[in-house]
């Protein structure tokens, strides 16, 4: 890590070393995809998901980030590619995998809760199975309201 003093939002060790590998292993295959020349990578991942993650926990913009960080335009540009390539929902699975098995369930969920009441519907739909919900301006199926199964829990 740089030679700066903590942030609140800065990642620990032991949560850096969960996500390591996957951003490592994304960094690696946009390498590989690379042609053979250009500039190595000038900034740590970690510093870059720090920078991140102070803007989500301060809220500020990406120009106000402090100097102690990479430069704003290379974080945001980081931010724009995990995103559009889907490593923080990766991310996401990862941990949401993590916690299930420390609580002795299985990986993946068996079934999920849709909570809404109303949802939208194609237009191929037929007219007389659908309704308005007028306050959410949605045509679409009413929905019993959500209950989770006894296997669920």
């Amino acid at each position: 890590m740089a030679d700066r003093r903590a942030y609140p939002s800065d990642l620990s060790d032991a949560r850096w070393e969960l996500i390591e590998p996957v951003l490592s292993a994304w960094r690696f295959e946009r390498r590989g995809r690379a042609l053979d020349f250009g500039r190595p990578p000038r900034h740590d991942l970690r510093e870059i998901m720090n920078a991140i993650l102070y803007v989500d926990r301060t809220g500020c913009q990406w120009a106000y980030l402090p100097h102690d960080f990479p430069p704003h335009q290379s974080v945001y540009g980081y931010f724009a590619k995990w995103q559009r390539d889907a490593i923080f929902a990766q991310l996401n699975g990862l941990l949401r995998e993590l916690v299930r098995q420390q609580e002795s369930r299985a990986r993946h969920p068996s079934a999920c809760v849709i909570d809404a009441q109303s949802v939208k519907t194609s237009t191929s739909v037929p007219a007389h199975s659908q309704g308005i919900d007028a306050g959410k301006k949605i045509v679409g199926r009413y929905l019993e309201p959500a209950r989770a199964c006894p296997s669920c829990a």
